[in-house]
């Protein structure tokens, strides 16, 4: 790990009994779900991280506890480094509380995250979809969402799938 980094770390283990790991010169340091606003509070205004640079998350499915991580990759611009918080959130009805107090820029993210993995935060201040329509059903980026897929259709295939496609009746 960077000297640089030790003790931002140390702070986060003191404080929250974060754990962490490192991977390819990354620190990914692993927060619980009610402590998340609070650790991004003490990034922020003791350890100068000031850019929310980055807010996503990944399935796990079909591991159910944790499905997701939610995870926030923070900048310090003026020390030049940057730490990632993951927050494990099981699959049943995930929740996480806002970021949007703590870094403006996490509406937006948090409102992708709710659309795209139906991941809610609680109190964000605008909670609707961004780019899926009202009444979509599903979220497309979890991995049991169903593709819809349709095999390419190639000469050597071309009858076979010609019969599958529906047409207008006449």
């Amino acid at each position: 790990m960077e000297k640089s980094l030790e003790p931002i770390v140390k702070n986060l283990q003191d404080k929250f009994g974060a754990t962490y790991e490192e991977f390819r010169d990354e620190v990914h340091c692993f927060v619980k779900p009610e402590q998340i606003v609070d650790a991004l509070i003490t990034l922020r205004d003791e350890h100068r991280f000031e850019l929310l640079s980055a807010q996503t998350a990944v399935d796990y499915y079909p591991q159910t506890s944790p499905r997701f991580h939610v995870i926030y990759q923070l900048t310090s611009l003026a020390q030049n480094l940057s730490v990632q918080l993951r927050v494990p959130v099981n699959g049943d009805n995930p929740k996480v509380p806002t970021a949007a107090n703590v870094y403006k820029t996490a509406v937006w993210r948090e409102r992708e995250l709710l659309d795209m993995f139906g991941i809610e935060f609680e109190g964000h201040p605008d909670p609707r979809r961004i780019l899926m329509p009202e009444d979509a059903d599903g979220h497309p980026l979890r991995k049991d969402y169903p593709l819809g897929y349709e095999e390419p259709q190639f000469t050597f295939n071309f009858d076979e799938i010609d019969l599958r496609k529906p047409y207008a009746k006449e």
